[in-house]
């Protein structure tokens, strides 16, 4: 269900960057509620992921996509220009996220941390 979580933070994190561009800058009301309401569900979707995947891989895998999907529909819907450049660092993007994702799963097959200590408890506070 984390992945699920993930996936849709991504997709609300898209509409919500789009709807910011197409609001004009607040001016025109309507993108702009859009986009309030795809961010408020894409950070409380991506808060929910956290709970069970690594905040370095969920974050890497959460802005890398939100990138290049937002730099295609850039391209696409707003008419922005395209390079050589352009795509390339996209491509850089997407390979260094699935190199995150392949190192992370390397990770959990060759160790067993040690179990995480709760903030609390490591700032000294004591449960009563």
């Amino acid at each position: 269900m984390n992945w699920t979580f993930l996936l849709l933070a991504i997709l609300f994190e898209t509409v919500g960057t789009t709807a910011m561009k197409m609001s004009a800058g607040f001016t025109k009301i309507g993108p702009a509620v859009v986009m309030g309401i795809c961010y408020i569900l894409c950070f409380t979707l991506l808060t929910l992921a956290l709970k069970q995947l690594d905040v370095s891989l969920a974050y890497a895998i959460w802005s890398g996509v939100g990138t290049a999907l937002i730099t295609i529909i850039g391209i696409w819907w707003f008419n922005e220009s395209v390079s050589t450049l352009k795509v390339i660092s996209i491509v850089l993007i997407i390979l260094g996220v699935i190199g995150l994702h392949i190192s992370s799963s390397g990770d959990e097959k060759q160790s067993n941390p040690a179990p995480k200590q709760d903030l609390q408890s490591a700032a000294g506070y004591k449960k009563e």
